[in-house]
């Protein structure tokens, strides 16, 4: 019997200097030459990301000799030996990312994407791991909070750690430094809740949420159930965002301002943020982790992998992050119709979408949608965004066609039966052919004209027979009327956030500030000789009437520039959603049905 395995030990060595040391003992390596590398990508995040380029040091030792290592590439090496080998590195952590490694005195995370080595030829083996804690007296209440199946490591602590094989190793982040901890239990299934940073979060309101959130999900997936054990990683920030999924955990940043104060009984704008971020992440234990495309089946982390079907993977999780909400009761349909109406207009804010298709932007994710620059909004169409409206519409499609006995549920738990519980991948094109399959819709035309074609999605024709009235606006306003929205002046650009000054970001196609040679990067100082600042420039903007002639000067780098500008009509793009008010009792069950609301609308 074959009791190999691959040994990781993995120490922060120098916090102060953001260095772990990692070791690898390999028994028996190939005798003409170990081929091993480290990831270029992390799954779920869809860009090469060269993590190799984090290794500080590396050497490889044998029989307490050092041993030639000879690089093949930019992330692979090769070690030649007749006896086992360790390979000993040391791995720069300063990326404060669900993505990568962070370590300094206050904390220690990583992905086991960025700190461990694929040895070629031998990633079915069971790999164990040991970590150690940092030494000093400042690290000795230090905790470690993983999904990753304890050996002899008692729980939230140093020690040794075992993965059945390479897969598993790197799919489960670590935590480790002073956290909150608190957790809740949904069918038996113990889920951890691990708060890293400074915050005053109510955890017992956060966990009750939670707790919601994944019985809601696991309930709409049934039997059998994905995990056993389940961890939520979050990294409290002062200004953060982010997320990304593993197979018992996730990891999430968000900002202090995202999570729950005591004795708030209304969840705030941020929170309903913080919890859809949740909500997604939870979903793809399904759907991603376990349903996922054939192409990766297994993952090759050394290049690109190439699917046009991140729209499902992506945007269909996007749908059912926000709706679940509403549907297991967290916040009220006009919340999540204000949460939808903002989805809608960012889709429709941008001319990309006119330009690619949905199905385009996945297989462009490497490249157009994880490296956007200044152009994108005119480029490139989200699959998160514009997918989620795809899966929004087609929902509705399936309960109106079939009077509720189907809907897009039923197809993600077909997926769930017939693909994540099976291990067997989704081609190309599949899942399109499954939903006509299995509600005997025909939908071909649908998916060319808004999938693989960049027509705009029929929301309004769709919502309005759910009880939803669909009405585009140059801005909105606390209170929407049927009035024909007076004509706003526009530039037709987006400036940037971060300080004082009035920089251009994007500048949007056909726009007065494109017409008039403005570009991205531009700094706007003056309009008709008055100073403009980001807290005055747009109430300057809109005293002029639609058409009005202006002159602009701005900074191109260090030169100054005029422009002369002719102001155009706002474009009617941002979204109001309004729940209608009828006495028709079909429309009416629509809308209960769709959002799993009670008799009172």
């Amino acid at each position: 019997m074959n009791h190999q395995s691959i040994q990781y030990k993995i120490i922060p060595i120098n916090p102060n200097a953001h260095l772990f040391e990692v070791s690898c003992f390999i028994e028996r390596p190939n005798p003409e030459g170990q081929v091993f590398s480290l990831p270029n990508w992390i799954p779920g995040s869809y860009m090469i990301r060269d993590f190799a380029k984090n290794i500080n040091s590396m050497k490889a030792t044998a029989n307490h000799c050092t041993v030639n290592i000879e690089k093949i590439d930019k992330a692979s090496w090769c070690v030649t030996s007749k006896h086992s080998v360790t390979i000993h590195y040391q791995v720069y952590a300063w990326d404060l990312s669900v993505r990568s490694a962070h370590l300094d005195q206050t904390h220690g995370f990583f992905n086991g994407t960025s700190v461990f080595l694929q040895f070629h030829g031998l990633e079915n083996l069971p790999h164990k791991l040991e970590i150690q804690s940092p030494e000093g007296k400042q690290y000795q209440n230090w905790q470690v909070a993983t999904a990753l199946p304890r050996d002899t490591a008692l729980p939230y602590s140093f020690g040794n750690y075992i993965a059945e094989n390479y897969d598993e190793l790197i799919d489960h982040p670590v935590e480790m430094g002073n956290f909150n901890l608190t957790y809740f239990e949904v069918n038996g299934i113990r889920h951890d809740i691990a708060l890293t940073g400074k915050h005053r979060a109510d955890l017992s309101r956060l966990k009750q949420d939670l707790q919601i959130i994944c019985q809601h999900h696991i309930n709409m997936f049934g039997q059998p159930l994905a995990v056993n054990y389940y961890l939520f990683l979050v990294m409290v920030v002062g200004d953060g965002y982010g997320g990304l999924e593993h197979r018992n955990s996730c990891s999430l940043l968000c900002s202090r301002t995202d999570l729950p104060q005591k004795n708030q009984n209304k969840a705030t704008t941020d929170y309903q943020t913080f919890l859809g971020l949740c909500s997604h992440e939870y979903f793809h234990t399904w759907n991603i982790k376990r349903i996922k495309p054939a192409q990766f089946i297994p993952y090759q982390l050394s290049n690109e992998t190439y699917t046009n079907q991140l729209w499902a993977y992506e945007g269909i999780t996007s749908y059912y992050d926000d709706i679940s909400l509403v549907r297991c009761g967290l916040i009220s349909a006009e919340e999540y119709f204000d949460i939808l109406s903002k989805t809608i207009s960012r889709v429709l804010s941008g001319h990309g979408r006119f330009k690619q298709s949905v199905a385009e932007s996945s297989l462009d994710a490497w490249t157009k949608f994880y490296k956007q620059d200044e152009n994108a909004p005119n480029a490139i169409v989200s699959y998160y965004t514009k997918g989620s409206l795809i899966a929004l519409c087609l929902d509705l499609i399936i309960r109106k066609n079939s009077q509720h006995k189907k809907s897009l549920d039923d197809i993600m738990v077909y997926l769930w039966t017939h693909h994540g519980v099976t291990g067997k991948g989704t081609k190309d094109f599949e899942i399109e052919q499954i939903i006509q399959q299995q509600t005997g819709i025909e939908l071909t035309h649908f998916f060319q004209q808004y999938l693989y074609g960049t027509d705009d999605l029929p929301l309004a024709e769709q919502l309005l027979a759910f009880g939803v009235d669909y009405q585009l606006v140059a801005e909105k306003t606390k209170k929407q009327d049927n009035k024909e929205p007076t004509s706003k002046p526009s530039l037709g650009i987006k400036i940037t956030q971060h300080h004082s000054d009035v920089e251009i970001s994007h500048v949007y196609n056909n726009s007065a500030a494109q017409k008039a040679g403005i570009s991205a990067k531009d700094t706007i100082i003056a309009i008709d000789n008055i100073k403009v600042t980001q807290t005055n420039f747009k109430k300057i903007i809109q005293q002029y009437p639609v058409d009005s002639n202006i002159t602009l000067h701005a900074f191109r780098r260090d030169e100054l520039m005029t422009f002369d500008v002719t102001l155009k009509p706002k474009a009617h793009d941002v979204c109001v959603l309004t729940p209608t008010k009828t006495d028709d009792e079909e429309i009416n069950h629509n809308f209960k049905r769709w959002l799993n609301l009670g008799n009172d609308v």
